[in-house]
């Protein structure tokens, strides 16, 4: 489509230009004329009887608007769109610490997609992928971005009126930066910066400096959140005990007077001060008691209010009244659920924003952003967001809206059907999990990554379909792949992960009734079985590979591709095993004469989840490091 835009474009025309490709759009004086204007009030689209015009207030606002006008002229010619934004800042954190570095077209790709929704922030969360010239093992071989390549993001987001903010830890968090030697005098734990160290904040100010300088922006986030057993490592050895309140603020006063040298606004994770003040340790404790004291020396620091797990709306409002009363315009920090495992929590994310979202708005809360979290080693695609994304978007532009409206705004910015997104969903929404997944089960996780012989999970899922499930589950990713031909891989990826599930869920299960019945014939037919399984992981691996390195650095995937060795080698283990006991070279398998058990920790098991964990706990009762 040619188009021809005119009146106040100065400020818009680089951006347009980033995006003009991946939309289909060519400016030119013979296109279709659409008039611009820049004012304060709302954000206006219309078309009427072949007059445009979008009107808007600041430079993100534009880009959704330019995608609002795309949208209706294409569907329906003649229209008329007013949006009030309901917050001042609405955006995204993105996870780069976890094995997962977006590379920096990845970054840029992102970025495009949430201009057209209309967030105007993104922070990218480095723990210490980030380069510091005075610490050349912060970082190493963790695919660390470069001072040129965060600059590069910064400006290309610029462009499309969205703030980049350095997102940094400075207290705890910070096993990978800390492992190196150099680090010993600064370390009071494993993963906790020994507060009150000069060495500490000589650390932290080259950290700051090196975060900061690639940004026009001059917020950032310097974390602060979970950090446990402050004060209870080398601190409690020079200075004996002390309470971990005093050690924090003074640490934070410490952290700040160097924000305030540089001229940089910080905000901080809010859990640790709610952590302090309950008897149990708890963030989320209504009872927590922060003392007067306290809350009067806490530095001029902005709160972060992170919440990814209620889905009460008035817990949400309790808990912002409650950081009010410790600090003024507090920020509010939702989920994504992107961590739970391989595949994305859909259900869980969905509650969560709807309650939090319409809190915040009650409660007058002006800045929100969304977690895109990677734990566990990032297996999870980062893409796989932008459903949860568009939601926080459109509750950033209505105070309220129908599943029609998100499903029409999702299709016209991820280029990619909405339902079929939520297919995902389906992976750990299984038989035997309730509806939703707020207890946040991941069996697609569990199954693929457990040991055929060892089988942690079996008497987790007993008597539960669920080769069948993943059968039918394979069947419709496949539909939904040539639907969505702009994100085929990911479909592909998906619909691969299902289809080794499709046998691998239950044949641990299988392999052990059958031994218990010293069914040897039977046995027998279970050794084709495991090569189309091994065939199928393997397949898996090569597809997750192209979409690892398709939007990734390449650091962080050996530790993926570890996973996949580990399947793939434990069913050589297992054929061979099965064949000795087949042939009589011996008389027993141990790992099939114990009897199975409940798998019952570390996380409590509530009824309709079938269980969440680690990687190092699914695969091994031993211990893997």
């Amino acid at each position: 489509m040619k188009l021809h835009l005119t009146g106040d474009v100065s400020q818009v025309k680089k951006g347009l230009k980033q995006l003009l490709k991946e939309l289909d759009i060519e400016l030119s004086e013979e296109g279709h004329r659409i008039q611009v204007i820049q004012k304060e009030g709302p954000l206006s689209v219309k078309n009427n009887h072949g007059k445009s015009e979008i009107v808007f207030q600041e430079k993100i606002h534009f880009f959704r608007g330019f995608g609002l006008w795309l949208e209706h002229f294409y569907a329906q010619k003649d229209f008329n769109l007013v949006e009030y934004p309901q917050f001042t800042m609405q955006g995204a954190m993105l996870d780069a610490s976890r094995n997962a570095v977006m590379t920096v077209d990845g970054i840029k790709k992102l970025v495009r997609k949430i201009a057209m929704m209309g967030l105007n922030t993104l922070m990218v969360y480095t723990e210490d992928t980030y380069t510091v010239k005075e610490y050349p093992y912060f970082g190493y071989m963790r695919g660390r971005y470069t001072e040129e390549e965060l600059r590069e993001c910064d400006q290309y987001a610029a462009n499309l009126g969205i703030e980049m903010i350095p997102c940094i830890q400075t207290l705890a968090h910070l096993t990978e930066a800390l492992k190196w030697n150099y680090a010993i005098p600064i370390r009071d734990t494993a993963d906790i910066l020994l507060a009150g160290s000069k060495a500490t904040y000589t650390f932290l100010e080259n950290l700051i400096e090196a975060a900061s300088r690639p940004f026009q922006s001059k917020r950032i986030h310097i974390g602060m959140d979970e950090a446990h057993q402050l004060g209870l490592g080398k601190y409690l050895d020079v200075h004996g005990y002390e309470k971990r309140f005093d050690i924090m603020n003074k640490h934070l006063q410490e952290v700040t007077a160097i924000t305030e040298r540089k001229k940089l606004k910080p905000m901080i994770w809010s859990d640790m001060y709610f952590r302090l003040g309950s008897k149990h340790g708890g963030y989320y404790d209504l009872e927590s008691d922060i003392p007067e004291s306290v809350i009067s020396s806490i530095p001029d620091a902005q709160l972060v209010y992170w919440d990814y797990y209620h889905d009460d709306e008035q817990f949400y409002r309790t808990f912002i009244q409650k950081h009010k009363a410790l600090k003024d315009n507090p920020v509010f920090a939702g989920g994504v659920w992107t961590w739970n495992g391989i595949s994305p929590n859909y259900g869980k994310a969905f509650a969560t924003t709807e309650a939090a979202l319409r809190a915040c708005k009650k409660e007058k809360v002006k800045e929100i952003f969304v977690t895109m979290w990677g734990d566990n080693g990032a297996e999870t695609p980062m893409m796989t967001a932008l459903p949860v994304l568009q939601l926080f978007a459109e509750h950033a532009y209505h105070e309220t809206f129908s599943e029609a409206h998100l499903q029409e705004r999702f299709q016209f910015c991820a280029g990619a059907n909405f339902d079929d997104f939520i297919l995902f969903n389906q992976l750990d929404e299984t038989p035997g999990v309730n509806k939703d997944n707020l207890q946040t089960s991941n069996p697609s996780k569990l199954l693929l990554w457990q040991d055929i012989l060892i089988g942690l999970y079996d008497e987790n899922i007993k008597n539960l379909p669920l080769n069948k499930h993943y059968e039918l589950l394979t069947a419709k990713l496949e539909q939904a792949a040539k639907r969505n031909t702009d994100w085929s891989l990911l479909f592909h990826f998906y619909q691969q992960l299902s289809h080794v599930l499709s046998i691998k869920a239950e044949l641990g299960k299988q392999i052990k009734e059958l031994y218990d019945k010293q069914d040897r014939s039977k046995l027998q037919t279970i050794i084709p079985v495991l090569e189309e399984v091994k065939e199928r992981v393997d397949t898996m691996r090569k597809i997750h590979r192209t979409l690892w390195f398709s939007i990734n650095k390449p650091f962080g995937w050996e530790i993926i591709e570890i996973r996949y060795g580990g399947v793939l080698t434990r069913i050589d283990t297992v054929m061979y095993r099965l064949n000795q006991y087949i042939e009589g070279e011996i008389s027993k398998i141990g790992e099939l004469e114990e009897e199975r058990l409940y798998f019952e920790g570390p996380y409590p098991m509530q009824a309709g989840s079938l269980g969440r964990n680690l990687y190092h706990r699914i695969v091994t009762a031993g211990n893997l490091s």
